[in-house]
């Protein structure tokens, strides 16, 4: 059953974003058809196939608003969902993430005209992108039913992780009532951004890692759709102040989570 719904959407985000926001999220799944017809059943997103120009990688869109993009990937590496944080110069930001003690993966390099990007690793093992805007700001859609809702840092050491991003990014923490101990969130502005937390019960060796939150019309509907499409439901849909939430696996394993925003 296809659930894609029509999502008003005549207000895509065209300025870049400021540096250190959460601005672009991609897959790489081992099998492109089978991600995109997951996708666009849980979330009603548009994916058209690949193109060889940038090694088959395509942009998944809600009325041709851009709201992530998807890379075939060969086996090589795990099934993930990788965060880009915006940036103004993508080799500043390099620098600063080497002299923070973050690890460098893909070092700056120019991606097109879309822009510039970054693969980096933090002092606690956790892969994040950066990103420097030229054509491409990052996502067009966000807080809005198929696009982008929130992130979350979980680490195994959180204090060193927010010690890193603070000194790339310029983050500012803040403790949420209701939270665990070691959950913040981050911001570079009035308004949060995501959250830094511990792993929160994650399976023993998970290493630190992004979460991506993507925002959807009705939670329990998507989650029928993830468990009937190789997906797995990690927990049942919740209640919270912020939205009615559920954490899935997709058909590779690749951890995100579904939110019904208040």
């Amino acid at each position: 059953m296809d659930r894609r719904v029509a999502v008003e959407w005549d207000d895509a985000m065209t300025t870049p974003f400021a540096p250190g926001t959460p601005c672009w999220a991609d897959l790489s799944p081992t099998d492109m058809d089978v991600a995109r017809a997951f996708y666009a059943d849980v979330l009603g997103w548009d994916i058209p196939p690949g193109t060889d120009a940038f090694g088959g990688y395509t942009t998944a869109s809600i009325n041709a608003a851009g709201v992530a993009g998807l890379m075939p990937n060969d086996g090589t590496v795990p099934t993930a969902w990788t965060l880009y944080l915006a940036s103004t110069d993508a080799a500043a930001t390099q620098s600063a993430i080497e002299a923070a003690g973050g690890t460098v993966l893909v070092p700056a390099d120019a991606v097109g005209e879309f822009g510039r990007m970054v693969i980096a690793m933090d002092p606690t093992g956790a892969v994040f992108g950066v990103w420097e805007a030229a054509s491409m700001v990052g996502f067009e859609v966000v807080g809005a039913p198929g696009g982008f809702a929130w992130c979350d840092l979980r680490s195994s050491d959180p204090d060193r992780a927010r010690e890193f991003y603070a000194s790339v990014f310029g983050y500012e923490y803040e403790a949420m009532p209701m939270a665990s101990e070691d959950y913040t969130t981050f911001s570079v502005g009035e308004s949060p951004l995501g959250g830094v937390g511990g792993m929160m019960g994650a399976p023993e060796g998970t290493p630190s890692h992004w979460l991506v939150y993507f925002a959807v019309q009705d939670a329990d509907a998507a989650v029928d759709a993830v468990t009937e499409l190789g997906g797995t439901s990690l927990a049942p849909p919740f209640d919270t102040p912020f939205g009615r939430m559920a954490p899935i696996t997709d058909p590779f394993g690749a951890p995100l989570w579904l939110v019904q925003l208040p």
